[in-house]
Parts: C-alpha cells; sequence; structure tokens
C-alpha cells in the first residue's frame, strides 16, 4: 500500500503536492508535510523535479494563504471567530491569535506554518490588522519557501532511510494504516475532549452582561478584566468601565488580582465561548480565586445590549 502511494507520486506528483498543500493551507486536515517528505525522497532518486515540486507547493501554499487573507481584510474578526468555533484546539481563539501577532509581529507569517493551529489563523489574522498585501505576501512568501523546503529538503536528504521505511511498512501491510488510523483517531478524540471540558467549565462559571450591569449599578465593586491583547485594544479603545487590562500570558507569573479570594472577578475577551477567557479563569481559580466567572458574549455582548463604555486611557487613570 505505502508502496503504491509513493508510485502514485512519483506519477502524478506535482499534482498530489499542489493539492494536498491547498486543501491543507484552506484549513482540511490533510498530511501535506509527509507527502512533501516522500515527493523529496522521490525527486532524489531523479523521478521528479525537485525545483518543480517546490515550485508547485509554494504556489499552493500562497493561492491558499491569500483567500484567508483576503477573508480577513473583507471580513475581519468574524474569520477568526468563524474558525475558532470550528477548531478542536481550544488554544485557538481570537485573543491569542492577537497576543501572537503582538508577540512576534510579521515574523508571525514566517513561523505559523511550523506551530499546530497558526498555519490557517495567521493569514486571515494579517488581514485583519490591515496589514499591506506587499507585505503579506514577502513574509508570508518567506515562511512559504521555508517550510517547502523542509520537507523536500528533508525527503531528500534522508531518501534511502525514507526507502527502507516504505519497505518495512509494505510487508506489514495495512496494519501500519490501522495503526495511523488510531493514532489520528487518539488525537482528534483527546482534542475532543479538552474543547468539550474547557466549554464545559465556560457554561458553570459565566455571568451575562445585563447581571454585570446590575451588579456594576448595585455599588459592588467586581474586578473586571480586559484580556484583550494589545492589538484588538489599538482597534477599539473602549473597554468595560473600571476594567483593568491584562495579557493572559502575565496571569501565571505575576499577576495579583484581587486583595481577596472573595471578591468577584470578570473576565472578558473577544473569543467566541469566551475560550480565552475562561483559560484565565481556570488559572485564577488553580490559585484559589473562588468568584471568577466569564463574561458570556465578550465585549460585543457587552456593546449590543448597548451599555456605556469608557476608553482605555480613562480606565487606566
Amino acid at each position: 500500500m505505502m508502496q503504491e502511494l509513493a508510485a502514485l507520486i512519483s506519477q502524478y506528483g506535482l499534482l498530489i503536492v499542489f493539492a494536498l498543500v491547498l486543501l491543507e493551507q484552506l484549513g482540511l486536515p490533510l498530511p501535506a508535510m509527509p507527502a512533501l517528505i516522500i515527493a523529496g525522497a522521490i525527486a532524489a532518486r531523479g523521478e521528479l523535479s525537485l525545483p518543480a515540486l517546490f515550485g508547485s507547493a509554494v504556489l499552493a501554499c500562497l493561492i491558499g494563504d491569500a483567500a484567508w487573507y483576503a477573508a480577513g481584510r473583507s471580513y475581519g474578526n468574524r474569520v477568526l471567530k468563524t474558525l475558532c468555533r470550528v477548531s478542536l484546539s481550544p488554544d485557538i481563539c481570537v485573543n491569542q491569535a492577537h497576543a501572537n501577532f503582538d508577540r512576534w509581529g510579521m515574523g508571525l507569517l514566517v513561523i505559523a506554518k511550523y506551530v499546530p493551529g497558526l498555519s490557517t489563523v495567521a493569514p486571515p489574522l494579517a488581514g485583519t490588522m490591515r496589514v499591506g498585501w506587499r507585505a503579506f505576501m514577502l513574509f508570508d512568501g518567506i515562511g512559504t519557501m521555508l517550510w517547502s523546503a523542509t520537507g523536500l529538503g528533508a525527503g531528500y536528504l534522508m531518501h534511502t532511510q525514507i526507502a527502507v521505511l516504505l519497505a518495512q511498512a509494505e510487508r506489514l501491510g495495512t496494519g501500519v494504516l490501522v495503526l495511523v488510523a488510531a493514532i489520528a483517531a487518539g488525537y482528534v478524540a483527546t482534542k475532543w475532549w479538552k474543547r468539550r471540558r474547557l466549554l464545559a467549565m465556560v457554561r458553570s462559571a459565566r455571568i451575562d452582561v445585563d447581571e454585570l450591569h446590575t451588579l456594576m449599578s448595585s455599588g459592588a465593586q467586581p474586578l473586571i478584566v480586559d484580556l484583550r491583547p494589545t492589538t484588538a485594544r489599538r482597534f477599539d479603545p473602549r473597554t468595560i468601565p473600571g476594567a483593568v487590562p491584562v495579557e493572559l500570558r502575565a496571569i501565571p507569573r505575576n499577576f495579583r488580582p484581587a486583595p481577596s479570594p472573595d471578591q468577584d472577578i470578570i473576565i472578558f475577551c473577544t473569543c467566541p465561548n469566551e475560550a480565552g477567557a475562561a483559560r484565565a479563569a481556570r488559572l485564577l481559580m488553580e490559585r484559589g480565586y473562588a468568584r471568577v466567572r466569564t463574561l458570556q458574549g465578550g465585549f460585543d455582548a457587552w456593546i449590543a445590549a448597548g451599555h456605556g463604555t469608557q476608553t482605555f486611557s480613562a480606565a487606566v487613570a
């Protein structure tokens, strides 16, 4: 079976590499990198052109990334929120995407394809951030060429070992396919379970915007944490009155939110299902803060309800 796959790539290598890479960049869970490695090994035997394979992979990446970039420019955070809703990984959310951009800047496009979950998110994020076409194509092109060269180069350099592995896999027959399928199923099941657990925690510890508004109007002084990253606050400097801006990565290290563990702490972000806020709430609960809740619908729900806001500078003051 594996030898037949290698023979198929040997015969239709350019088309297969182009199709797998393009579909993976569009968001489908397809094995583009293993295909690149096998194609590189076949190219080492002289059966395929290495430059042609490289060009095919780069072109497919750029087409897929350009489509996501255009969607981000046209629809903004709605594209990122959609990706967040369908992602099995609880780490992929609007907040985390913006935080990564804050940390890496345009370099995020260079490393995105090496980081699970970022490959699909980075191009629409660049569009949302109104990165120029030329800058996007430059940095995304660098990342695309490095990623493509990594897969093809690994196969080209280790073609002998890969040929041995393919031969051994052929002798094992369908057992290899069953093992690979079991590993893939286990990975998906683990991601699904983690997401369900996170969403269950969110539903059990949340407050809606009207309840928060009533709590604030009653004279109570809950600590409201604005978990949106710097770039998101730069685009929209409004916030809930009295909210404190905090980065998610600061919470485990040095964030001391309240003098008493019994004080109400309300956390909001821009993620669908409050995924980023839920991660922050879990970290605070682990440190002994009992009254931690996420704001249902986040800041978008607060705005939609017509409740008052203040600017970020006023909140800091």
